[in-house]
């Protein structure tokens, strides 16, 4: 993904499901060994058995995950 902006990453993986925060939110939180202040939760999207979650510190990326039910994750590149 070469665009990494807000705008970018909505229109790719549409409006989520959930969210977590916000990006004025002052407090962080630390989730799969990053911090964050907003969390985009998306349930299942794929029908595949795993939740897809997005982290982002202020207006920055922190990254994208695949978050199995079991609880395990993978990063997305």
């Amino acid at each position: 993904m070469s665009q990494c902006d807000r705008g970018s990453i909505a229109a790719r993986l549409g409006q989520p499901t959930e969210q977590e925060g916000s990006a004025h939110e002052p407090r962080t939180r630390e989730e799969q060994g990053v911090r964050w202040n907003e969390k985009w939760i998306y349930r299942d999207p794929e029908h595949q058995g795993f939740d897809r979650v997005v982290l982002w510190l202020r207006s920055d990326l922190q990254g994208i995950w695949r978050v199995n039910h079991d609880g395990s994750s993978l990063r997305e590149p």
